[in-house]
């Protein structure tokens, strides 16, 4: 194991943290690390607001996006531990504001655990007229009331999928979690959050609203633009359950202590030894191969160590909480504007961690042979799974797997030019051919496993991509569904469609081309019989 760096002032380790500014511009960013039950080490760079210069420090508020999720399945697991809530119950047993629609009449209902698991069916986007809107309309201006769910739902929260058929990440399931919380508790989930969770734990920056426990210290978001930053909107969010909580490194020191002790804060706990561990268990995994997810996180492997944590976006805020269970220590990092902090943040936070763990950075293996005998198994179209209302098969559709220039490849198809270049498939385990790894570097993520999923009788059915922020599946279709043929199809369905035009074109206006060229003729040699004008 290396040395880890030191802070050129303080001398003491700093694992990395003050050399992310140095690789990606942000306004402000909070780095912290949790061991030992306290905040062991904190970086802070930058400014929370230009116009009033104020630094970025440890009691800094950021709006920490769908890391409020934990929260959110913390309060769940309480009403558990209470035998309020039966976590493969139907959901609809607990829930009274409104209804969850299935997509079929036929189709069983979701549970309590496939919420937690985002595997109930729900869609990313619910009205496809707001999808350019911020957090895909689930927004309101600052300042203007927020509509309650049951209004914005309008009374009927409709699935697109069975439930447990697939995994699509959806704030609609927290927010029905949060509703769940309020609908039994008969309070209101901001209330119960701070009697519950943030008042245990000594969270006193902390909220679920813009209350004034987090308003004079809120953190101004920015956007990075070409004339510098640049303050985003203010909004509310509607699915609070889901991305609306306020608060600190501090406090979310306090926050990731507490899930690293075994649910003990400094005034209390917020949840039993067992219960806590069963959120880190996996609960949902496309494959056995992959780590997976728990319940309100996403797990991971770092080298031989579990890992567990989550991401947040809103509008000029990106925050990433990430832990190893088992062996005490976490990273917080919060930044108020920063390009694509959601593709590199988790990536640096997962550096941090496996510096002090002592784990080398994921890297492409140039140990493991080739298996070109498997090639033909794995090469073929896939689509991401899921429905148009899911943001993300509008960024990766799905991909091509096939084979260039003697290389095994991967091919999305996606609007990004980084990706839709083709990704070479390095093997990534000796023992196991269908397990490979992608350099997707050039986004800022780093090496991130593929694992094909494959079937005894049917062969390769699906693939897997295994991302810090959540497991992305593929599953694979007929030659005839195949996109190229579409594209092909549709060019030539253009191109005789513009020649059939072309040639009616050509037949309706041939009758006046040959009256003009008949009247220009008339009129050329009406000129040519003219006699010349006499000279004076």
């Amino acid at each position: 194991m290396t040395a880890p760096l030191k802070d050129p002032v303080t001398g003491h380790a700093d694992y990395g943290l003050t050399a992310i500014p140095s690789r990606h511009p942000a306004v402000g960013l909070a780095v912290g690390v949790v061991r030992d039950g306290r905040l062991d080490l904190f970086h802070g760079h930058g400014l929370a607001d230009i116009a009033s210069r104020t630094p970025v420090t440890e009691d800094t508020v950021f709006r920490i996006g769908s890391i409020t999720k934990t929260f959110t399945a913390v309060a769940v697991l309480q009403l558990a531990e209470q035998g309020l809530v039966g976590l493969d119950a139907p959901a609809g047993t607990y829930l009274r504001a409104y209804r969850l629609i299935p997509a079929k009449p036929g189709h069983r209902p979701p549970t309590v655990r496939q919420l937690l698991t985002h595997t109930a069916g729900l869609p990313q986007l619910l009205y496809p007229a707001r999808a350019l809107r911020p957090v895909l309309g689930e927004t309101v201006p600052y300042g203007q009331r927020v509509p309650t769910l049951a209004e914005f739902y309008r009374g009927r929260l409709h699935l697109i999928a069975e439930p447990g058929t697939r995994h699509t990440y959806s704030n609609h399931g927290s927010a029905t979690l949060g509703q769940i919380v309020e609908d039994i508790t008969g309070r209101p989930l901001r209330a119960y959050f701070r009697d519950r969770i943030f008042g245990p734990l000594g969270m006193t920056g902390t909220d679920l609203t813009r209350s004034d426990r987090v308003s004079a210290r809120l953190a101004t978001g920015y956007v990075l633009r070409a004339g510098g930053p640049c303050p985003v909107r203010d909004c509310d969010l509607v699915t609070a359950g889901a991305g609306g909580i306020y608060s600190t490194t501090r406090d979310m020191a306090r926050y990731v202590a507490a899930l690293l002790a075994g649910g003990s804060g400094e005034h209390g706990q917020i949840l039993k030894p067992d219960t806590l561990a069963s959120m880190f268990a996996p609960h949902y995994q496309p494959d056995p191969r992959l780590p997976g997810v728990g319940l309100g996180f996403f797990r991971r492997n770092l080298g031989e160590h579990l890992v567990a944590g989550h991401d947040g976006l809103v509008p000029g805020f990106t925050s990433q909480m990430t832990l190893a269970p088992h062996d005490g220590t976490g990273v917080v990092a919060f930044t108020n504007g920063a390009r694509s902090a959601m593709a590199w943040l988790g990536a640096e936070v997962t550096a941090i961690l496996g510096h002090i763990l002592g784990v080398p950075d994921p890297v492409i293996r140039a140990d493991v042979p080739h298996r070109p005998e498997v090639w033909a198994d794995v090469c073929g179209w896939y689509s991401f799974r899921g429905s148009l209302k899911d943001a993300q098969k509008w960024l990766v559709a799905g991909a091509e797997v096939f084979v260039r220039r003697g290389q095994l490849t991967l091919r999305p198809l996606t609007p990004v030019p980084a990706l839709a270049r083709g990704l070479p498939l390095h093997p990534d385990d000796p023992r196991d051919p269908y397990v490979f790894r992608i350099d997707l570097s050039s986004l800022g993520i780093g090496a991130s496993r593929v694992v094909f999923s494959r079937s005894p009788h049917a062969g390769v059915m699906a693939f897997h991509l295994d991302l810090d922020i959540a497991p992305l599946s593929f599953d694979r279709q007929p030659a005839t569904r195949d996109p190229r043929y579409w594209v092909t199809g549709a060019l030539g369905a253009v191109a005789a469609a513009t020649t059939v035009n072309a040639v009616r074109r050509h037949r309706q206006y041939a009758p006046l081309r040959a009256r003009g060229r008949t009247l220009a003729a008339a009129a050329a040699a009406s000129t040519t019989r003219r006699p010349s004008p006499r000279a004076s």
